[in-house]
């Protein structure tokens, strides 16, 4: 094991859930304004996940006011206070740049199957 991997190795997270591209997440994410600092939340779906280790990271697209806003995450951030998977979405591929030419329910996946 080299030295970088030695300083990343405690600062990677262990309490996030399995991601994976189709999922609708919560990211509550800590904002700065001036000299505050508040939690926002930022829902939508994971578009592709990059990285691994430490340079981890996700692109949540969600449609806000009729306009695609997308958002990367850097997973290990200390800026990122939680991540939540609300629902697990059918994904046949690992970038879903197909959703950025489709508007409203033509941009919903479905829902995985459970086995239970």
């Amino acid at each position: 094991m080299n030295v970088l991997d030695e300083i990343t190795q405690g600062q990677i997270r262990t309490d996030l859930p399995v991601l994976a591209s189709g999922d609708t997440v919560r990211v509550s994410a800590k904002v700065v304004e001036g000299n505050r600092e508040r939690v926002q939340v930022f829902e939508g779906t994971v578009m592709r996940l990059r990285g691994g280790g430490i340079t981890r990271s996700i692109t949540v697209r969600r449609i806000a006011s009729g306009v695609g806003v997308e958002r990367t995450f850097k997973v290990n951030s200390p800026r990122i206070e939680k991540i939540e998977v609300v629902r697990h979405g059918v994904a046949r591929r690992a970038q879903l740049y197909f959703l950025r030419d489709r508007v409203g329910k033509a941009a919903t996946l479905r829902e995985r199957r459970t086995n239970s």
